[in-house]
């Protein structure tokens, strides 16, 4: 099989059919049709579903897109590799992140970076902790933010910590003005998360071992404040999240202090792209920024030789 059948297919998954992909690639329908006959022939078995209203992949399709996927990153490594050899800047650079990342970082890091590499393009994943590890292992995304604490086999280079925080209706008092502690929480009702959106606090609930009583589960932050807002019970949350949140709740610093560490993973550090390895060092010297920003929470932390 060929690099063109691979992009080829991989065209076909993205668009949905083999006509809008033939309009992408600027090809014949019967050249896509084509290539992935032969692609078919080639493996042994079918790798698309045809129907009217387009394909779809098969069970062996789905099984070798990660690889294809794999194989079609690497060649865009090369290109950018022989291109930052002639002095050229360019690539793509896909990121991976979860939501108070999105709303909070990912703003000024690539309006920052566009800046200094402005032939580079920049595309942007949003979703769970679960979503971000599942795109960087099948090559969705080239790196991802994840929390160290919602890591599974990748390695995760920490860059953060972020203090988390007690969201609370107005109408709730604490015993000591300015913050709560986890024994005064210990009888609340709770709006919580799943556990691939939330790993931070699941694992604060288990530390001081909570009977948690939760009133609703939701997917998302702004969603979990609104609950809280109504009434529904108390939440944690990073104070990241809570720097663009709005609602009639107010924000507790936990005492004693309790955070969530996050950082940056990709599946293989030393198969980085130019514009991926460039993306990695500037996210880098953000994060320094940040924490010389919050020196309070950031104490001490030190994250250990350069990612890259």
């Amino acid at each position: 099989m060929t690099l063109l059948e691979y992009r080829i297919f991989h065209t076909v998954i993205e668009q949905g059919s083999f006509a809008r992909a033939a309009q992408v690639l600027h090809l014949t329908p019967s050249a896509i049709s084509h290539a992935v006959s032969s692609m078919e022939e080639a493996c042994g078995f079918a790798l698309f579903v045809r129907g009217k209203g387009g394909v779809s992949l098969t069970r062996s399709g789905e099984a070798l897109y990660p690889m294809i996927r794999q194989v079609l990153n690497a060649d865009e490594a090369l290109s950018q590799t022989v291109d930052e050899l002639k002095g050229v800047q360019r690539g793509t650079v896909k990121i991976g992140a979860f939501n108070s990342v999105c709303m909070s970082w990912l703003p000024q890091i690539v309006t920052s970076y566009k800046k200094k590499y402005p032939g580079v393009e920049i595309e942007i994943n949003q979703g769970t902790y679960a979503d971000v590890i599942n795109w960087i292992k099948t090559g969705v995304v080239d790196l991802g933010f994840l929390s160290t604490k919602s890591t599974r086999e990748l390695r995760v280079h920490p860059l953060y910590r972020d203090r988390l925080m007690c969201v609370v209706p107005r109408s709730f008092k604490t015993k000591t003005p300015g913050i709560i502690t986890p024994e005064e929480m210990r009888q609340e009702t709770f709006v919580v998360q799943d556990d691939s959106t939330d790993a931070d606090t699941q694992a604060f609930l288990a530390k001081y071992r909570f009977n948690v009583r939760a009133s609703c589960r939701v997917v998302d932050d702004l969603s979990t404040i609104a609950m809280v807002e109504s009434g529904f019970g108390i939440c944690i949350l990073p104070s990241l999240i809570l720097e663009r949140a709005h609602g009639d709740v107010d924000f507790y610093p936990i005492e004693p202090m309790e955070y969530r560490e996050f950082g940056i993973a990709v599946q293989n550090p030393t198969m980085m792209a130019p514009a991926v390895r460039q993306m990695a060092a500037h996210i880098e010297a953000f994060a320094k920024q940040k924490r010389e920003e919050d020196p309070q929470t950031n104490a001490g932390f030190d994250p250990g030789p350069a990612f890259i």
